[in-house]
């Protein structure tokens, strides 16, 4: 799976961005999506207009992590992995019985944006399993990345030369429009349009780069870890009745 956001919609992190990044134009004539396409098998690229592309393809998936699309209501969504409590989820969503885990992934993000009584962090929490997903609401032009506590499934993120944020379970396609300035997507964590990086295993605390070094010894985009000294203010919940919710937190 890949997606290419403009900077206008997802704004990548300085951080991710080499001295000498050595990446390409990702958004360009379509490049990183015909490199995709002649790496991975009957490549399906959806063009979102001016704020980028996703494109997917089943070609050499993982039979116990698959990767699963779906269109809801302009709601675009890649997901790779497997929902270990989908029973539960499903019944919470309302899903019908053709429903699968990326519709949750869809319902999970339709709840936030449209009532928000939760905070999503928390709301994220509730996912058991392997996954890594990427989201796109093409109506408020919100994107939504993020990924199991563990790492379970690669998924690998970065800026391309125009500050493009390009984001893919494949590295050397990430390399391929980022060249250095890209990274591991961080474990535990989920980045939206507004919000940017948080982690949402310790959504009290404040995530920090670390610069990472290749083989060479050249800066090669960073690695986000959560420090442990350095916390967030708290918002505190919304009182019962109160206008406000978490919607707004995009």
């Amino acid at each position: 799976m890949l997606a290419v956001f403009d900077k206008s919609v997802a704004q990548s992190p300085d951080e991710l961005k080499s001295p000498n990044p050595e990446s390409v134009f990702a958004l360009k004539d379509g490049n990183l999506a015909q490199h995709f396409s002649s790496v991975h098998l009957n490549a399906v690229t959806i063009n979102l207009a001016q704020s980028g592309f996703i494109s997917y393809s089943s070609d050499k998936q993982n039979p116990l992590l698959p990767r699963l699309f779906a269109v809801v209501d302009d709601i675009f969504c890649l997901f790779e992995g497997h929902i270990e409590n989908f029973a539960p989820l499903k019944q919470q969503y309302g899903l019908s019985k053709t429903g699968n885990e990326v519709n949750i992934i869809v319902e999970a993000y339709r709840s936030l944006r449209d009532r928000g009584p939760y905070p999503i962090e928390h709301v994220i929490r509730d996912i058991h399993g392997k996954f890594a997903f990427i989201l796109y609401d093409s109506a408020s032009k919100n994107s939504f990345v993020a990924a199991d506590p563990d790492g379970s499934v690669p998924l690998f993120w970065g800026a391309d030369s125009e500050g493009h944020l390009v984001v893919s379970d494949d590295a050397e396609t990430v390399k391929q429009g980022c060249g250095k300035s890209f990274a591991p997507f961080p474990k535990g964590c989920f980045f939206t349009s507004s919000g940017g990086l948080r982690s949402y295993e310790h959504p009290c605390n404040e995530l920090k780069p670390v610069p990472r070094v290749d083989s060479s010894g050249e800066v090669c985009g960073a690695n986000f870890k959560v420090d442990a000294d350095a916390k967030k203010e708290s918002l505190g919940m919304p009182r019962v009745g109160s206008a406000a919710d978490w919607s707004s937190n995009y």
